[in-house]
């Protein structure tokens, strides 16, 4: 779906590899530093009208600061700026998950770089997560 000039909603009517030339012209290295890349899907007027209300930004700041204050006791520096050494030492993972990742790799042909950055963020997630 796409929102014209005049705010309506239309279906999109490209091709896949119209798609893929589009998104060709943003480049590898650039896209390569960008740590998450999530979809979000527009919401339905329903969803939109609901009275059901998220995590208020006052309890996701306190639980970032929690997390960050994890990092720094755990190493000194937060988890974006860890070392090769330390994120073996930090961020160990069952057979189960190595074997997803290696998937991961295999599927979506990922740099070191990349690899890196998947076990950063989610050693961040695990530091967000309340117990």
């Amino acid at each position: 779906m796409q929102t014209d000039s005049k705010g309506a909603t239309t279906v999109c009517t490209c091709t896949a590899p119209q798609i893929r030339r589009y998104l060709a012209k943003i480049s590898g290295p650039l896209l390569d530093r960008i740590d998450i890349h999530i979809e979000v899907p527009r919401l339905s007027s329903e969803e939109l009208m609901s009275k059901r209300t998220g995590e208020s930004s006052c309890a996701v700041r306190r639980r970032v600061v929690r997390a960050r204050e994890k990092q720094l006791a755990r190493m000194g520096r937060c988890n974006g700026q860890m070392k090769a050494k330390e994120l073996r030492e930090h961020c160990d993972m069952d057979s189960g998950t190595k074997d997803l990742l290696k998937a991961a790799i295999a599927q979506f042909n990922l740099t070191g770089r990349g690899y890196d950055r998947i076990l950063k963020v989610s050693r961040t997630i695990a530091d967000m997560i309340e117990f």
